[in-house]
């Protein structure tokens, strides 16, 4: 098996084990599995980095510690029972990232727009109050729709302040969050297509992600806040 373009069952057990062993004397007794599973997961994302820079410009690769702060937490458990990492695209223009979990039984990939900063938010929702159709449009893409699903994410309860709850988008003016989220068997997980599904999903919410760039960078009269 190339471990830089797949996951292994290997893997996947490790943090089974994980979850039932989640105490520093397990970990300590297993570091050199947890670097085995760590290194194999962070090749795989380097890989799939590789093909996604064919249909898009990205940054950097993240990957996140398996670590957790439990400072203000009321779960001490000292460790994630998943390892993951995330791509971030690359110059002021091109907004959005994308977002690899692996973890047994719950294994994911995921895109969009989690926390929007308050202005950012805002403008989305400006645009939306406008004129959404642009937006529903790219929602209804085919190939996006196949991949993904529909779009997700919490919203407020009625209207933003500011906004009219009587307008037609409202349900897409009240979220507060825009994100896809796809979900993966383990039996996907170590197939030897997983990072090819993973990738032509990436390549398919293109379409979405051009769009919020084109609105975050520009004001409601299209002019660019980049220059």
């Amino acid at each position: 098996m190339d471990s830089t373009t797949r996951i292994s069952a290997d893997t996947l057990g490790f943090l089974t084990e994980l979850k039932a062993n989640n105490h520093k004397e397990w970990f300590t007794e297993h570091k050199s599995d947890y670097h085995a599973a760590l290194g194999e997961v962070k090749g795989f994302m380097e890989t799939l980095q590789a093909k996604m820079e064919v249909h898009d410009a990205i940054e950097k690769l993240k990957m996140f510690r398996i670590y957790r702060d439990v400072r203000f937490s009321a779960d001490k458990t000292p460790y994630k029972m998943h390892l993951s990492g995330h791509f971030v695209r690359a110059g002021a223009a091109l907004r959005g990232g994308y977002y690899v979990h692996i973890q047994p039984g719950g294994s994911f990939i995921a895109t969009g727009f989690w926390a929007p900063e308050k202005a950012d938010l805002l403008r989305i929702r400006k645009e939306l109050e406008l004129d959404a159709s642009e937006f529903k449009e790219v929602l209804a893409n085919p190939a996006l729709k196949k991949a993904w699903g529909e779009l997700q994410g919490d919203g407020v309860k009625t209207a933003p302040k500011g906004f009219s709850k009587e307008h037609p988008d409202i349900e897409l003016i009240r979220k507060k969050q825009f994100i896809f989220v796809k979900n993966f068997s383990d039996k996907a997980v170590v197939s030897a297509n997983f990072q090819n599904q993973v990738n032509a999903a990436f390549e398919a919410i293109r379409p979405f992600l051009d769009l919020m760039s084109a609105i975050l960078t520009t004001d409601l009269n299209g002019e660019s806040l980049l220059d």
